[in-house]
């Protein structure tokens, strides 16, 4: 009897394990820790005091973000074996395109307190893996030239709603225009949620003309700014107080950070102009139901809503003739003591499902890892956002470590489907935990 060798598909589960190991053998190793805590804490490590505290922080005592993180906890996977598992296929169909994995990158404002290449280096790193970036609008780099050092591959854009109609019209032109296939609406930062770590620090990124690319590169924005300015030539002076060496450092970064040479911006009015404007029309508190058909009006692109945690508010969505929602708590930033999003996450599913709707269902929040990824979407979600973790990666190693930190949970996703008898994302079910204890 002649032996016979099986040829088994290399998935990016093993490929990724084999360059690592075979890097370690000539002493290399990872840009990035593979593990999410140890990925966080050196981070940590990496950033400024204030950038850190920007990202990592969440609301009030952040029970939130750590409810999210118990919520994985309490579930548990369950193998099935004898399975051929030797070919596998990550791809997913959503929103009209067929996705190579069902990763997304969740949108993250102010990455230029992680690395100076901020929203360029994480789209690229994501175009790797083929991973869909969601683009935010509170980006460092203005979403055309994010868009072109893509290479015109799918990217969606993340919308916050104005104050100023004008502007989130024009925002939703530009989106468009620059090849977005899909515009995400957060639903949930009418204002910002109470978050002790910038508090304590008196640091807001915004007010120092950090993350707000989107605004100053905006033409509507640019209108807004110029009657701002206007309007104060034309005013008495107030009388302003002796600049403190904090107020010095605040003005020479508004000047960097907005367009145009910083020693022609430190003597202009316009880069403090543009952060009190931004600060007036960032977001609109009285964003109801109603308002949805205007933007149906604004774009033919496919809309989603995120922030989604109730199953009511799902339901509403699919009868209102939204694309997708997405079941999110903003990581934890917003509101301290909510429901943590994998918790919520099976209510909204099964309230679509038993009204008849098919509406993809997205997730993110607390997501560290492909085992991570793996339960989500066996709780029934289409697709799931990596959020902290890349930003993570962003400030270790920039490009590199966006790559690595997708590749890691990609694979760590592969091998988990492998060995639990998956092949394809369909086939990660309910039947595939076993319930938490007690439920």
């Amino acid at each position: 009897m002649t032996g016979r060798v099986e040829q088994v598909a290399e998935g990016i589960g093993r490929v990724a394990q084999s360059a690592i190991y075979r890097a370690g053998s000539f002493g290399r190793r990872p840009a990035v820790p593979t593990d999410g805590d140890r990925l966080e804490a050196a981070a940590e490590k990496a950033m400024s005091r204030r950038g850190f505290a920007y990202v990592a922080g969440s609301a009030g005592g952040e029970a939130t973000a750590r409810a999210n993180r118990e919520a994985f906890a309490r579930w548990r996977v369950v193998p099935r074996m004898l399975v051929d598992t030797s070919e596998r296929d990550l791809s997913v169909e959503l929103l009209g395109r067929r996705h190579a994995s069902p990763l997304l990158v969740s949108p993250v404002g102010v990455l230029s307190a992680a690395h100076r290449d901020a929203d360029l280096a994480v789209a690229r790193g994501a175009r790797t893996h083929d991973v869909t970036p969601v683009l935010s609008t509170q980006a460092s780099v203005p979403m055309e030239e994010v868009a072109a050092a893509l290479g015109h591959t799918g990217f969606w854009y993340q919308l916050y709603w104005s104050r100023d109609d004008d502007l989130a019209a024009s925002l939703v032109r530009r989106a468009e225009a620059c090849g977005a296939e899909a515009l995400v609406v957060t639903l949930d930062t009418a204002y910002l949620g109470w978050r002790p770590r910038d508090l304590d620090l008196g640091h807001l990124p915004f007010a120092r003309g950090e993350g707000i690319a989107q605004y100053t590169s905006d033409p509507v924005f640019r209108r807004l700014v110029e009657e701002r300015v206007a309007a104060a030539a034309l005013s008495d002076p107030e009388p302003q107080p002796r600049p403190t060496p904090t107020a010095v450092r605040t003005l020479l970064s508004m000047s960097r950070n907005h367009p145009g040479p910083t020693r022609e911006n430190v003597s202009s009015p316009v880069p403090r102009a543009a952060v009190e404007t931004f600060l007036d029309v960032f977001s609109r508190p009285s964003l109801t139901w109603e308002d949805l058909p205007r933007l149906r009006e604004l774009t033919s692109l496919p809309v989603v809503l995120k922030g989604v945690l109730h199953p009511d508010d799902a339901t509403r969505a699919a009868d209102e003739g939204v694309d997708a929602v997405w079941v999110s708590n903003h990581g934890g930033r917003q509101v301290d003591r909510s429901v943590g999003a994998l918790d919520a996450l099976p209510g909204v599913v099964d309230a679509l499902r038993s009204a008849g709707s098919d509406l993809p269902v997205l997730f993110d929040s607390g997501v560290r890892s492909g085992a991570d990824a793996f339960v989500a979407l066996a709780l029934g979600a289409t697709a799931v956002g990596i959020g902290r973790p890349h930003v993570y990666g962003l400030a270790l190693a920039g490009q590199q470590g966006v790559e690595e930190v997708l590749r890691n949970v990609l694979a760590e996703l592969d091998l988990t489907l492998a060995l639990t008898g998956c092949r394809t994302p369909a086939e990660v079910t309910r039947e595939r935990l076993a319930p938490p204890p007690g439920s």
